[in-house]
């Protein structure tokens, strides 16, 4: 669990600190790129933008992404001796996966609407479960996460 006493000028520091690092990664692989920092929901975050969209395609794939956000959040650590809960975004794969989380929830309230009793969703990082949680309250239902490591999943039922 996260320490309540990270200052928003900690996580500004984190998000210097990923984008540094990123810099050098995206200078490495040859990838032109623009960095956003924001800090939200106690989270800083970290945004990879490209004006041609191919330039950071390669890198938006949602595997890739988590990768980069866990190598990322390390680097941090590493400076910081804290234990680093940034988000990285390249190329609007946040809200890619938004949308497809959304979709996944609405066929999960499909299958509770056919007389499921609940609907499990498969394995996904805490982030995400978090969305889907936000997403399932917004829809009216309830949400909880089970299981352990990479198998943690949520699953959903009526209210």
């Amino acid at each position: 669990m996260r320490e309540a006493s990270v200052t928003v000028a900690q996580l500004e520091e984190e998000g210097d600190i990923a984008a540094d690092f990123l810099e050098g990664l995206l200078d490495i692989a040859d990838l032109d790129g623009d960095l956003a920092l924001d800090v939200r929901s106690g989270r800083a975050y970290v945004s990879v933008e490209s004006e041609g969209a191919d330039a950071v395609a390669s890198l938006s794939e949602p595997e890739t992404v988590q990768a980069l956000q866990e190598l990322t959040r390390l680097a941090v650590q590493a400076k910081t001796g804290r234990f680093s809960r940034l988000i990285l975004d390249v190329g609007g794969s946040r809200d890619a996966r938004q949308v497809e989380l959304a979709r996944l929830v609405d066929r999960a309230i499909e299958r509770l609407d056919d007389g499921a009793s609940q609907a499990s969703l498969p394995p996904m990082s805490s982030y995400e479960r978090k969305l889907v949680h936000d997403i399932v309250a917004e829809r009216g239902l309830v949400s909880e996460s089970y299981g352990t490591a990479a198998d943690r999943h949520t699953v959903i039922r009526r209210a």
